[in-house]
This record gives structure tokens, C-alpha cells and sequence, in this order.
């Protein structure tokens, strides 16, 4: 996807108040201000509890973290849309897919991280929903998909050799704690 200069982030203070916005295309960069995000994993029918999960890996061609294996689907909530309408739409827009059972679990995350001179600093509330349809993958936004058990996906994001994002090597424990005291 190109990013337009009419794509707005919501750039938000040390305390997660929004205080203005500013243009996607230009937000990312050696220094990123802090900024509203989200996290999305979405699992098949078994769903969060015990249902296997839509692992993606990034397009190549992504300015940030480009290629990397993550969770089903981030994003950042355009100024004045609710953060689960912000996962809903990009949901649909790069893999096709509609949820169901979406909740929130980790409404407080944020991280930074950077890398290929590009940094990311997000306030990044994260989702769990059960996924509808079958993926059909944007290419300019996802390079592939796959299912993996939720331990696959503990394993490798506990792996430091492995090509999992940053902000899923984080979630993933907080995400597998919450998993545990919900069964």
C-alpha cells in the first residue's frame, strides 16, 4: 500500500493524551514520536482459548520492518476512529478478513523499537479475534500467511534467531499470560 499524505497517525504525549497528528508518510523516521497504534491476532474458529493463529509476514517492500514475521494484522487508527474500527478495516483491506469476538487484552502495551534506520513508537493496544473468510493477502502489505499453533508462536518469538517483529516478541508472553488466566 502507498502511503498518501492523507493518511493521518494520531501522535499522542508521554501520558497516551492525543496532542495533534501528523502525516503516515512522514512519521516514521530515525526519531518517530510517540504515536496511537494497534496490535491484532486473530485466531480460526478454536479462537484465543485454543484456536490456531494467522501468523504474517510483512511485504519486503514496507518501510518499516520490512519482511519480518508478526501478528495477523497491525495499523494505526485514523484521527477520530475507534481503535476496533481501525482493526476491522485493515483487517479486511490486507488480508480480507472480518472478525468476530474481538476484544480488547492488552489495552495499555507500547513499545519502541527500531531498525533499517526506521524507529517505531507506539502506544499499542492489542486485540485477540476469531477470523471470518479465507485470507487473500494484499502483497504490497503481506507477504504471506500461514496458521501456527499459539505454541509455535511462543517458541519463536521466544527464539532470538527468529525473524518475529519486536512488538510480538513483547505481547507474546503478556498475550500468553492473559491466555492462561482466561481458560
Amino acid at each position: 500500500m502507498t502511503i498518501t499524505s492523507s493518511e493521518q497517525v494520531v501522535l499522542l504525549d508521554d501520558d497516551g493524551r492525543p496532542i495533534g497528528v501528523a502525516d503516515k508518510a512522514t512519521v516514521h523516521g530515525a526519531t518517530t514520536p510517540r504515536h496511537l497504534a494497534f496490535s491484532c491476532y486473530g485466531f480460526d474458529e478454536g479462537g484465543f482459548a485454543g484456536g490456531q493463529l494467522l501468523v504474517t509476514r510483512r511485504a519486503r517492500d514496507k518501510r518499516t520492518f520490512p519482511g519480518v514475521v508478526t501478528n495477523t494484522c497491525c495499523g494505526h487508527p485514523a484521527p477520530g476512529e475507534a481503535p476496533e474500527d481501525a482493526v476491522r478495516r485493515r483487517l479486511d483491506d490486507e488480508l480480507g478478513l472480518a472478525a468476530t469476538d474481538l476484544r480488547l487484552v492488552l489495552p495499555d502495551f507500547g513499545y519502541r523499537a527500531s531498525a533499517g534506520g526506521i524507529e517505531e513508537n507506539e502506544l499499542c493496544p492489542v486485540f485477540v479475534a476469531v477470523l471470518t473468510g479465507e485470507p487473500r493477502p494484499r502483497p504490497d502489505e503481506v507477504e504471506s500467511c500461514e496458521w501456527w499453533t499459539w505454541e509455535r508462536f511462543l517458541e519463536a518469538a521466544a527464539d532470538p534467531g527468529s525473524e518475529v517483529s519486536p512488538w510480538a516478541r513483547l505481547q507474546a508472553p503478556l498475550l500468553d499470560a492473559h491466555r492462561r488466566t482466561a481458560m
